[in-house]
């Protein structure tokens, strides 16, 4: 049984301009404005190379090549890859061999810095030289034999493959990619039709997802397709001035599935994907603490800069930024009003006493939910600025239990850059005769919604009604759940 059949690469959609994420584009811009301040910064420094740590690492995980416990991943991203840092049965291979592929992953990483610093362009022989590095620790590959047995075969590094390498899935389909003797024939034209699109421009979340897809169809090496693929969706990055693309485990499953729609024609979930992994990147990016910079200042010049930051933020909370947070605000209001009323009126036929509500921040009681605003913003890796800017609405449903939704609108980064950030997190209150108990707050969506003064407002409120409607429905899931 055939799961996909071998078909020669295809070229961009024709309709591939409206892949273009707008948002993307508004954070790209703005971090290219700010990232020459940061440029020398230590803290700067640091978080590129603990962004390259992470990739080197997760690059592996999601291929199955090895296995590392998520806390000693955290401490190999803090301090460095180093077997003295792996305990004994943390990883699922001897950690001398583990931390021999991720350096080689990290070498490769650095190859695609210097390939870009130097303004190569990709050829089928630096693809081939890429997979040499990724695999310089890797002697063998699992292959079938004459017999059809799987068994161990020598991996042919940095030369296209010599023998079919379609998988077989969990369900006894074959999935197709090319076979061997078209691997040079489909690689020249991948290259070509790439080289194309640097002339008209295609958008770097667009020609990343393109070229990793394209690749992986092709699938032109016996192992090691996967990490060459997200490397090359990571060079076109960064010669967007853009940063590595980080697929972690526990995005695997939404990758996967979005590299399958591509198989059928559907490239906009990769496209989708990816641009959820960049904007990750540049709001933690947009978030580094300028306290570095300001290690040799003189007392004048720290004070002259809080002023100047003050002055700042008073004249951008008149700006046309914060009246498209109060129409989103406004928005927001309204649809939770309606949901709300409804849902009196069903809960009501249950229990009189049960209700539902909306209420909203106003100047006495904006600073409400701030740790709730904080751990939330922790967790997605940005920072949380509500002192330039903050405001909640909440939908509140009272039966036996308090259950709350509640959106935050506030700045992002330590220092304003015209940036807003759209939280979303429930929270569950327990009343008993001696006290109130607070359960959450649990997140709504993969991501939070932001926006910038670079984007139009039209834009801005179509997207956010769509992110919206997806945190009503979650959040009224997540509600019915807990019933």
């Amino acid at each position: 049984m055939i799961s996909q059949t071998w078909e020669p690469i295809q070229d961009l959609p024709n309709d591939w301009k409206r892949l273009a994420s707008t948002e993307l584009a508004s954070l790209a811009s703005i971090w290219s404005d700010q990232s020459a301040r940061l440029y020398e910064s230590k803290a700067l420094s640091e978080f590129n190379v603990r962004l390259q740590r992470e990739w080197a690492i997760e690059t592996g995980i999601i291929e199955n090549l090895y296995s590392i416990d998520r806390g000693v991943t955290h401490l190999l991203i803090e301090r460095g890859i180093e077997a003295s840092l792996i305990p004994h049965g943390a990883t699922d291979k001897p950690a001398e061999l583990v931390v021999s592929i991720l350096l080689d992953h990290e070498d490769a990483l650095e190859g695609l810095f210097d390939f870009v610093a130097n303004r190569r362009e990709l050829s089928t022989s630096y693809i081939k030289q890429l997979h040499q590095v990724f695999t310089r620790h890797q002697e063998t590959v699992q292959a079938k034999n004459g017999l059809g047995r799987m068994g161990q075969a020598p991996l042919l590094r940095g030369d296209w493959k010599k023998w079919p390498n379609n998988p077989q899935r969990p369900d006894g389909t074959i999935h197709y990619y090319s076979p061997p003797e078209q691997v040079a024939s489909e690689m020249d034209q991948l290259i070509e039709m790439h080289s194309s699109h640097s002339r008209i421009q295609v958008s770097p979340e667009i020609e990343a997802a393109w070229l990793h897809h394209r690749f992986t169809q092709i699938h032109p090496f016996q192992d090691g397709n996967g990490r060459v693929a997200r490397a090359l969706a990571s060079l076109v990055f960064l010669r967007a001035g853009w940063f590595p693309l980080v697929i972690n485990r526990e995005i695997r499953s939404d990758y996967i599935g979005a590299l399958e729609s591509a198989d059928q024609g559907n490239l906009e979930p990769l496209v989708d994907l990816f641009v959820r992994v960049q904007k990750k990147s540049f709001l933690r990016a947009l978030s580094i603490s300028e306290d570095v910079l300001h290690d040799q200042e003189s007392t004048q010049q720290v004070i002259q800069a809080a002023v100047e930051r003050l002055r700042t933020r008073h004249v951008a909370q008149t700006a046309s930024l914060f009246r498209v947070s109060g129409s989103l605000e406004t928005a927001a209001r309204t649809r939770l009003n309606s949901i709300a009323t409804d849902l009196t009126d069903e809960l009501r036929q249950i229990n009189h006493q049960y209700f539902a509500s909306t209420d909203q921040s106003d100047t006495n009681t904006n600073y409400w939910f701030n740790r709730q605003i904080i751990e939330t913003a922790n967790h997605f890796g940005y920072y949380a600025d509500m002192r330039t800017y903050a405001s909640w609405i909440r939908l509140k449903i009272r039966e036996e239990r308090q259950a709350e939704l509640i959106l935050s609108f506030h700045s992002l980064g330590v220092q304003f850059l015209g940036i807003m950030a759209v939280a979303a997190f429930m929270e569950y209150r327990d009343r008993t005769e001696d006290n109130v108990t607070v359960q959450g707050p649990y997140p709504l969506s993969d991501d939070i919604f932001q926006f910038s003064f670079k984007e139009t407002e039209s834009d801005v409120m179509d997207r956010f009604a769509e992110w919206l409607n997806n945190i009503i429905l979650i959040g009224l899931d997540q509600w019915r759940r807990q019933l």
